[in-house]
């Protein structure tokens, strides 16, 4: 027995990184899951790699209201029913303020929040109509702190942190639970090839400021997200739950 059996999800950013790790995830414990990327070559390996019965790869812009009902839709038409979503689709970009362009600031806001914001909105329907589900919004350590060359990321990702408690608040009431995942310290290829993040991470600094002193494996993320995505955390709305090793415990020193 799964923790997930019987549910059917919904994962944005499927491709690669941690969006994979929740894939899989997911799928070892019984759910079946649509998951999408705008990475397709990736996605339909990963979708192989699972055999296909108990997962489906779609094309998936998160940014394009049309994606999502099609996203949406394609859950639907394979399973049945939508009962999780994990909006877990995300760029990143170091720059400082006075270095980074307009345009880059944007797409970062247009990708990870208001993709964020279409997903949830997609979801009510479906969800609602099945008489309530879980919806998991990624966001991270950098929703509840500034760090330098992240400008746009954090604006991201404390915008998640904020709408996914006025979402918990509208969609209580129709069994809809809603709630933020803040990871930190996972070492993932969207972060080793974000723009700039040489000039800015320092690995053995980072790790010295961990009470654990190690980088996470993606799937210790996808444990957490899964527990949100269950029953098992039938009591549990608008809240924020951390992984990263301690980081946010206090100064590394």
């Amino acid at each position: 027995m799964g923790r997930l059996d019987g549910k059917v999800a919904l994962i944005t950013g499927g491709a690669r990184g941690m969006g994979k790790a929740h894939v899989r995830h997911f799928v070892a414990e019984g759910a079946r899951v649509v998951f999408g990327d705008v990475q397709d070559d990736k996605g339909a390996a990963v979708a192989d790699g699972l055999g296909g019965r108990s997962c489906r790869y779609v094309h998936h812009d998160v940014t394009s209201e049309v994606q999502w009902a099609s996203a949406v839709a394609a859950a639907i038409d394979s399973y049945g029913q939508l009962d999780v979503l994990v909006n877990n689709a995300g760029v990143l970009k170091f720059a400082s303020i006075a270095d980074m362009p307009l345009a880059d600031f944007r797409q970062i806001l247009e990708v990870n929040a208001v993709g964020c914001w279409l997903g949830m909105k997609a979801v009510i329907g479906p969800m609602t109509a099945a008489g309530g589900g879980s919806i998991i919004n990624i966001s991270s350590i950098e929703g509840f702190a500034g760090a330098a060359g992240l400008s746009a990321y954090s604006a991201s990702k404390f915008a998640i942190r904020g709408m996914t408690k006025v979402a918990a608040r509208e969609l209580g009431r129709f069994g809809i639970r809603v709630n933020s995942v803040h990871p930190g310290g996972v070492l993932t290829s969207m972060t080793l090839g974000a723009a700039g993040a040489v000039d800015h991470i320092d690995p053995d600094a980072f790790v010295k400021s961990m009470p654990l002193s190690r980088f996470a494996e993606p799937v210790e993320i996808s444990r957490l997200v899964a527990y949100l995505a269950s029953d098992e955390s039938s009591y549990s709305t608008g809240s924020e739950f951390v992984a990263d090793g301690g980081l946010l415990s206090g100064p590394g020193y």
